[in-house]
């Protein structure tokens, strides 16, 4: 048994279709069906069950694809202690971002990384945050970055920054009229348009929904911030943004007013996290600190025009 063919048995777990398996494995269908049909004899049991359209694994081959992630991705943090120890701020460094958060922060995070730690190889990954910490979990990525609170034992949160809700609102809307910034209790008895389920920001936002005394536009619920922009736009109802996904290099939409909150407006804490068994704790903390050095400006709001300057008196 080798480490080659552990790995092509995962990714057919993962797959369950020996081409695509193959594919990912960078290796030949009959190369990766060979190797399968070998690491069975080897263990004297069978590991997958053939059908004509996919691939199924047998219940000792699902038992025994799951202790070989492990084995993996152990192997992957070894390489990683040797690499960090010649060069602690080079490698690879396998981080998850949610949908919410991850296009807006990242124009702004990426050249950062760059600039700070040129030889880091930064791979991101785009999931929920469920699937995100189940990757931490398995050993598939290294960090996330989540909104808080997590319930997860076995992972460290490093607070990073408190990101502000506004209120995004149609230019026909009578909030839109509203002057000076918003109060939770001007949300009244009002409809807001929010994510499928699965999203964090969903959450989020019906916490804020129950604090305020509204509630859920019925029957729809957008699959991404970006449509729920849209919506608000197409005059079909009010949402809550997040801070970062107003600031540039996003577009102003139009048909689309932006709204403060007044005194501590409802916001989302976002955290780096990690297991805590991580050999990466240390690096991790100096790119924790790298994030929270970013401009400050890019979590404040400022959706209303400055004031004129006065004039000078002659």
């Amino acid at each position: 048994m080798n480490l080659r063919d552990l790995h092509y048995l995962v990714s057919l777990a993962e797959h369950r279709h020996f081409g695509r398996a193959a594919e990912a494995s960078f290796v030949s269908q009959p190369t990766l069906s060979t190797q399968i049909k070998k690491l069975e004899d080897e263990l004297g049991v069978a590991l997958v069950e053939r059908t004509p359209r996919k691939v199924l694994l047998t219940e000792t081959g699902r038992e025994i694809a799951r202790r070989a992630k492990g084995v993996l991705a152990e192997i992957e943090e070894i390489k990683a202690i040797a690499q960090r120890t010649r060069d602690p701020e080079a490698g690879k460094l396998r981080l998850g971002i949610f949908p919410t958060l991850g296009p807006y922060l990242l124009p702004h995070l990426v050249p950062l990384v760059r600039r700070r730690f040129p030889r880091l190889e930064l791979l991101l990954t785009e999931e929920k945050t469920e699937q995100v910490v189940k990757m931490l979990r398995e050993g598939a990525l290294d960090a996330g970055i989540l909104a808080l609170p997590l319930h997860e034992d076995s992972l460290h949160a490093e607070f990073l920054f408190e990101e502000p809700f506004v209120l995004a609102v149609p230019e026909r809307h009578p909030l839109a009229q509203h002057k000076g910034r918003l109060k939770l209790s001007d949300l009244e008895d009002e409809n807001l348009l929010l994510l499928e389920d699965g999203h964090c920001l969903r959450d989020q936002a019906l916490e804020v929904c129950q604090l305020a005394g509204a509630g859920e536009k019925a029957g729809f619920r957008a699959t991404s911030l970006e449509t729920l922009r849209q919506m608000v736009a197409a005059d079909v109802g009010i949402t809550l943004l997040p801070t970062l996904a107003i600031k540039p290099p996003v577009p102003r939409t139009g048909n689309v007013q932006l709204l403060e909150f007044a005194g501590h407006p409802p916001s989302r804490r976002i955290a780096l996290v990690w297991r805590k068994s991580s050999s990466m704790g240390p690096f991790l903390q100096r790119f924790a600190e790298m994030i929270r050095g970013m401009p400050a400006e890019l979590l404040r709001p400022a959706t209303q025009p400055a004031p004129p300057k006065a004039r000078a008196r002659a």
